[in-house]
């Protein structure tokens, strides 16, 4: 297996829901230098600092301080990507018992392909909130059981004979997990006492829980040459391994450069970005805002950095599926392992403009690394990413790219291999490019 492709799935196995990808990447950047940060606390920085902080436990962001005058143009570049991805969540209160088979009631995050997760073993991860001493300060312990625990099965063909003509699945009724076979005096609580015994505490000092089912198969190189790779949840952690592998890079590269680099891993791109930790906040103006503030640039110094500044927005694109060509733009038709995508769209979903796709595809072509374009079908409407939102909040010239995939927002998806390592190159040429 190429060690860019191990890394990748050594993250993917890891990050099991948001909250475990911030903590994959905090130990991560604190295997590379950097130092915690407290959002509720002041902070000391210093040129040729390395730091990273959380944000709500799901976000993360971190940054490198180099010399020079940051308020220069080109001084500031930051890189972008998501903690989240498409699935299913577990209600509260979740326990059914149907006719003694023990069931969740789930509501789905973000858009799913609804059948991709059905017939397939699953697992439970995020976080559960236990009684602490004192009321506003719970103990939140994250939560991976890290075992196949569920399955949502299908009706047998005999019950629906015309399940391959395409049917409408019903999410309250059809894509309700299996837990358990409990018998005819099983109880609704089942659920609970066991989510209890496995986080060793009782049943009423659990206050609250936000957890995610996730398919449990690992991930895996495929194809002839191993040219491919297939796992759960590339969408997007290819960008956060790419984003972790810009600022190792920086880590590497030691102090003798100039300027500010900085990644944004926000949560809640897949329902929106609108949220505390997403990139429709004000958390990245609030943390440019406090490193320039601790380095003594008044905020028309800050505004002037950013003025000047670059953003890549890394998020998946999508790669020709070849059993549905129709379905793509006639001329800019990304395929896999054919380099990273520069995305563009008119209605400016997509955050570039010509002066962007200009830089980053000048850095590519520098580096020696393959890139290729993607645009919308004229009738298709397509779908967007976290760029335009944080662009329109911290205005700075933004461009969208990421590497080609198949079967976006399956459990399962598909890339090409050596697209990774087109990724990882390039965003360390981004940030170490001084």
């Amino acid at each position: 297996m190429y060690d860019f492709v191990h890394s990748l799935l050594e993250l993917v196995h890891q990050s099991v829901s948001p909250w475990h990808t911030a903590k994959a990447a905090a130990q991560r950047l604190e295997a590379a230098g950097y130092a915690r940060l407290d959002m509720g606390e002041s902070w000391q920085l210093v040129r040729g600092g390395r730091y990273y902080t959380e944000v709500f436990g799901s976000a993360v962001l971190a940054f490198a301080v180099g010399g020079g005058d940051l308020t220069a143009a080109d001084s500031l570049r930051l890189a972008a990507a998501h903690t989240d991805f498409p699935g299913l969540r577990i209600k509260p209160a979740a326990g059914m018992v149907k006719d003694g088979y023990g069931i969740l009631n789930v509501e789905s995050y973000g858009g799913m392909i609804l059948h991709s997760w059905q017939d397939r073993p699953l697992s439970i991860a995020g976080r559960v909130a236990v009684r602490g001493e004192k009321v506003f300060a719970p103990e939140v312990r994250l939560a991976d059981f890290a075992r196949p625990l569920l399955v949502i099965p299908e009706l047998a063909i005999h019950m629906n004979r015309k399940v391959n003509e395409g049917t409408a699945i019903k999410k309250q009724k059809e894509m309700l997990p299996l837990m358990a076979v409990l018998g005819q005096e099983g109880e609704k609580s089942f659920f609970e006492e066991w989510l209890a015994g496995e986080m060793g505490v009782s049943r009423e000092d659990i206050l609250s829980y936000e957890l995610n089912l996730y398919p449990y198969e690992a991930g895996c190189q495929l194809g002839m040459a191993g040219e491919m790779v297939s796992a759960p949840r590339l969408d997007n952690l290819t960008s956060v391994e790419a984003c972790l592998q810009g600022m190792e890079a920086v880590a590497a590269a030691g102090q003798d450069w100039q300027g500010l680099r900085l990644i944004a891993l926000f949560d809640n791109e897949e329902i929106g970005s609108r949220t505390k930790q997403g990139a429709g906040s004000a958390v990245l103006m609030q943390v440019l805002e406090r490193i320039y503030a601790a380095l003594g640039y008044s905020r028309a110094q800050l505004w002037q950095a950013i003025s000047g500044g670059f953003m890549l927005s890394v998020d998946v694109a999508h790669g020709l599926q070849p059993n549905y060509p129709e379905k793509y733009d006639a001329t800019n038709r990304p395929v896999l392992n054919g380099g990273v995508v520069l995305k563009q769209a008119a209605s400016q979903s997509y955050a570039g403009d010509a002066e962007a796709v200009a830089i980053v595809s000048a850095l590519c072509c520098q580096e020696g690394i393959a890139c290729q374009r993607f645009v919308n079908h004229s009738d298709e409407p397509g779908g967007s990413t976290l760029g335009s939102i944080a662009s329109a909040l911290v205005p700075m010239r933004t461009m969208d790219i990421g590497v080609p995939l198949l079967s976006m927002h399956s459990a399962r998806e598909t890339m090409g291999a050596w697209d990774q390592d087109a990724l990882n190159r390039l965003l360390k040429s981004f940030v170490i490019n001084f």
